[in-house]
């Protein structure tokens, strides 16, 4: 692999949106069994999207490659195929952490060259995930972009972000701010085997929670929505009414998509897990990875009256939404549409 012989002033190329990285070391602790954590110094931390990627955000920081919310659906999968690294479980258990990113992310923010553009977090990897407890990135990275009067937003499934509410108000105060949760499974059981890394959904129902008390806004991400697995009305209306009754301002929707590796690693927990809708995800997707159009119109009729019965359209932007879709960097980085903190829908 490529980690053999590494050292910290090593040309890795390894690693995307990082000309030059150093592995530290490698440590595993009974704290996270079964997870490496791969310590590198990054050279750099502000990733550029490509001018095609026609996204709402230009910039993005990732403090890690790989997470251990091990969703069997993340469309960032690929990206550790860049490591010499497989896409399913190593993705789930190798953890790259960029220890110095705050750092070097404070030093980029104070250039003259910075035209404080707004930067997204969470949009790769999950900025909240275990490995954040350990290492506790996030404040020095808001920090950084707070006093450097950079706008930013968060997109987690972790409730590790509680910690940091104080620190996000403050930051508030200064720049604008915009946190998304993700939440697309409303049956615990299914959450869990979809998600087996992921705080429940009832946890993440109180973070949205707290995060509202706290006096920010708090868009939700209902992504993906799994076809035939969360597509009903009965669980649309039943998770959207409880995102409504968390006090969030509004909700992101759109269906699963499945690009390189990631479809089979899915399509493999579908075999064993819901061996019946094999042929079903076949026919909808054949060899694409994304669900036709009439798919598409499908969902979005059933979504459209849920999202205004229970008020989380966010008026316009729910309305006027278009078909954009996550794309791929030119640093084999994944991003997901929209801005976390925009209420809107998309399909």
């Amino acid at each position: 692999m490529r980690w053999d012989g590494q050292a910290v002033d090593a040309d890795d190329g390894a690693l995307p949106g990082l000309e030059r990285a150093g592995l530290v070391r490698s440590v595993q602790t009974p704290e996270f069994d079964g997870i490496t954590f791969h310590e590198v110094l990054c050279k750099s931390a502000l990733n550029k999207m490509p001018e095609e990627s026609q996204l709402p955000f230009r910039f993005t920081v990732n403090a890690f490659r790989g997470c251990s919310h091990s969703c069997r659906y993340c469309f960032a999968r690929p990206t550790h195929e860049y490591l010499d690294l497989d896409a399913g479980r190593d993705f789930d258990s190798q953890i790259v952490v960029k220890t110095n990113v705050a750092a070097v992310l404070r030093k980029e923010l104070g250039r003259r060259s910075w035209k404080r553009e707004h930067v997204a977090l969470g949009t790769n990897t999950d900025p909240y995930q275990r490995a954040e407890g350990r290492y506790r990135l996030m404040p020095g990275i808001i920090r950084a972009l707070a006093e450097s009067a950079t706008p930013f937003s968060i997109l987690t499934k972790g409730t590790l972000l509680r910690r940091d509410l104080p620190l996000l108000a403050l930051a508030a105060q200064q720049v604008p701010v915009s946190i998304g949760v993700s939440l697309a499974i409303h049956d615990p059981d299914l959450q869990k085997s979809i998600e087996p890394g992921t705080p429940t959904p009832k946890a993440r129902l109180d973070l949205i929670r707290a995060i509202t008390d706290a006096g920010l806004p708090c868009n939700v991400m209902v992504a993906p929505v799994i076809p035939f697995l969360t597509d009903s009305v009965r669980h649309l209306d039943g998770l959207l009414e409880s995102i409504a009754d968390a006090g969030a301002s509004g909700v992101t929707v759109f269906p699963m998509h499945l690009r390189g590796s990631t479809k089979g690693w899915f399509m493999n927990w579908l075999s064993t897990e819901h061996p019946a809708l094999v042929r079903q995800y076949r026919q909808l997707y054949g060899r694409a990875a994304y669900v036709p159009p009439e798919y598409k119109s499908w969902l979005k009729q059933r979504v459209d009256p849920l999202v205004d019965r229970y008020g989380l359209g966010g008026g316009a932007n729910h309305r006027e939404a278009g078909n954009t879709e996550a794309v791929e960097s030119d640093r084999g980085e994944l991003v997901g549409a929209g801005r976390p903190g925009a209420a809107l829908t998309l399909f």
